[in-house]
């Protein structure tokens, strides 16, 4: 049995969960359910970040403890394993001791390896980003991603890391790798960032201006910067640095991330682990974002999608459908209520849901043999998956699902003689658990349903897998 380890980036808890994150979180799930169905031992890690400035002022703002805010909205992510029908094994809190041993155990490795001084700098600073920014990367003097936020001026005496050392290592990692990244767009992008050189930057801040953070060892005076500390979570999590960990076996892992998570995921944190001493991430997807009528999600828009309200009012699966099949892997992707609904009826109740319903109908009054061999996911859909093609993969699948529909209709299945109705309802049931089985890392309850259906047995009419939604015209 091979060791799979796949994890997903962790959101800041300064606001609820939305659409966006339900995407990465349920593409890494779709990875981790098809592992188990090859026999992989998986460990699928998810979790919430909950250190840094943006956090600590949106809990002084809230009148709340800082730790007390964090609990709050870290378990309104963790239940998003409910609602999505996620199978993540960990779920990691920055806040978390073990987790904050790891990342002083971290520091220590990167300063004894002299990759870690202190200095006097000024900056401008993006809370919204986390992040400093240059003047080339703003635009009218503000961060793009935050346009609404004032830049705060950040002079004082910090550790940095030294990054500049690592642009050789890094490039060589990348040659060496050559499908370390994907997509290809991506990859080429952090490569040429990398080659136009890299600058030195700030991990820690002053205890006394921001005293949420992990401390600093052996300095009471400064914290650790949000993303130094928040990116040791991959390995924490799998219990570093201790030698009997799930560390061991399952690191080097699969890492998913936003497009706004480039260059920390595949540039930052691979340095930090070449200082560390430790191996490389095995490969990092990198997705686009989810729009919302054709605009970037924003609270200062006030169209953030909670994807829960989806899943009350449609269902886990026809969510899950919708993300997996018309959200672009790659790319920037729409969506509307009125775009989902349309792919419900269309895709779902028209689709899947109705030949479940035709084959059904008719085994109803006929005791129907079928041929019981063990199922096997579809080659087709693995290798569409390995290059995280989630929306191709379920193309197959609904072809699967048109050539059973244009099989009863040219054969008018309904029509036939009882012996030759066996026969080709023996094949269709066939067909539909095939396409179930290849369902399960997408639609994992809708595939259940089928799997668990004993088409042998006289049965009263079952209720549709998917209800058809009623249009406005």
């Amino acid at each position: 049995m091979s060791k799979f380890y796949i994890t997903t980036t962790l959101p800041y808890v300064n606001a609820n969960p939305h659409i966006g994150f339900a995407l990465e979180i349920v593409q890494a799930d779709t990875i981790a359910r098809t592992h188990r169905l090859l026999g992989d031992e998986v460990i699928f890690n998810f979790g919430t970040d909950e250190h840094g400035l943006k956090i600590y002022k949106k809990a002084l703002e809230e009148g709340k403890n800082p730790q007390d805010y964090v609990d709050e909205y870290a378990k309104k992510f963790d239940a998003l394993k409910e609602a999505l029908n996620l199978t993540y094994t960990n779920f990691i809190r920055t806040t978390n001791p073990i987790h904050k041993k790891a990342a002083q155990e971290f520091w220590k490795r990167c300063l004894e390896n002299k990759d870690i001084y202190k200095k006097m700098y000024k900056v401008k600073y993006c809370v919204g980003c986390e992040l400093e920014k240059t003047e080339s990367e703003l635009v009218e003097g503000k961060c793009p991603l935050h346009p609404n936020l004032e830049l705060e001026i950040i002079e004082e005496e910090n550790y940095f890391f030294r990054f500049s050392k690592y642009q050789k290592p890094l490039l060589n990692f990348y040659k060496e790798n050559p499908n370390f990244i994907v997509p290809n767009s991506k990859f080429k992008e952090i490569k040429s960032f990398v080659k136009k050189g890299l600058q030195d930057f700030s991990i820690s801040r002053l205890k006394a201006k921001m005293p949420w953070g992990i401390d600093i060892p052996n300095d009471p005076e400064q914290v650790m910067y949000v993303w130094f500390d928040a990116l040791i979570n991959y390995i924490s999590t799998l219990g570093w640095p201790k030698q009997d960990s799930n560390y061991k076996n399952f690191w080097p892992g699969y890492q998913f991330a936003g497009k706004d998570n480039l260059r920390q995921q595949a540039a930052i944190w691979q340095a930090m682990l070449m200082s560390a001493g430790l191996p490389n991430s095995r490969q990092i997807f990198i997705h686009g974002f989810i729009t919302v009528n054709g605009q970037k999600i924003s609270k200062s828009l006030g169209n953030a999608i909670n994807p829960i309200e989806i899943v009350n009012k449609y269902g886990t699966d026809a969510l899950r459908y919708y993300l997996l099949a018309k959200i672009h892997p790659y790319e920037d992707s729409d969506f509307t209520y009125e775009k989902f609904e349309k792919v419900y009826n269309a895709d779902l109740a028209n689709g899947l849901g109705n030949l479940f319903a035709r084959i059904s109908a008719m085994t109803r009054n006929l005791q129907i043999e079928t041929d019981k061999k063990k199922l096997k996911i579809s080659k087709e859909v693995v290798n569409w998956l390995s290059e995280y093609r989630f929306d191709k993969a379920l193309k197959f699948v609904w072809q699967q699902i048109k050539k059973a529909d244009i099989y009863i209709n040219e054969n008018k299945v309904w029509e036939l003689p009882n012996i030759k109705k066996k026969n080709a309802l023996s094949y269709l049931i066939n067909a539909i658990e095939q396409i179930a089985f290849d369902l399960q890392p997408f639609l994992p309850e809708t595939a259940e349903k089928i799997l668990n259906y004993d088409f042998t047995l006289i049965k009263a009419p079952q209720k549709p897998l998917f209800p058809r939604l009623k249009q406005n015209k």
